[in-house]
């Protein structure tokens, strides 16, 4: 691992610690790169709304998760500015979500990232579009 993504996934590191919502969803980090992310979960029966099928909330949770990783790994607090999701196939408890942030765009103020919910039979399951906004502040 090079020494930015070391640095990259000490700075997620520090975040799950912090971040309790995170935890509850029971996100296990898979890989950190510089301005990248791999995150993945398994759905549990509290989870899921009135038609058995994953709320919508956990699969955006997901990815937004993912999509916070990547964009403030390089220790520079980023923000959302703007968010949008598609669902293309339903999720059921005891399924594995994978999400998967790619960095599109690293501009000085703002960054741009795609983020990929796949199943445990690597399906399509979301797509997420995420927009930050970042701040001159350090996380750690």
């Amino acid at each position: 691992m090079s020494d930015t993504n070391a640095a990259a996934r000490q700075v997620v590191d520090h975040m799950m610690q912090h971040d309790r919502f995170s935890q509850w969803l029971g996100i296990e980090i898979l890989d950190v790169q510089t301005g990248q992310s791999t995150i993945r979960m398994k759905l549990r029966d509290e989870m899921v709304n009135g038609f058995g099928i994953a709320h919508g909330g956990i699969a955006f949770s997901l990815a937004d998760s993912a999509f916070a990783f990547a964009c403030n790994n390089r220790n520079q607090l980023s923000v959302a500015l703007d968010t949008s999701i598609n669902f293309t196939r339903e999720a059921r408890v005891g399924d594995v979500l994978t999400a998967t942030a790619t960095e599109e765009h690293n501009g000085k103020s703002t960054g741009l990232y795609l983020i990929r919910i796949t199943n445990q039979e690597e399906k399509l399951v979301a797509q997420f579009k995420g927009l930050c906004y970042r701040t001159d502040k350090k996380l750690i």
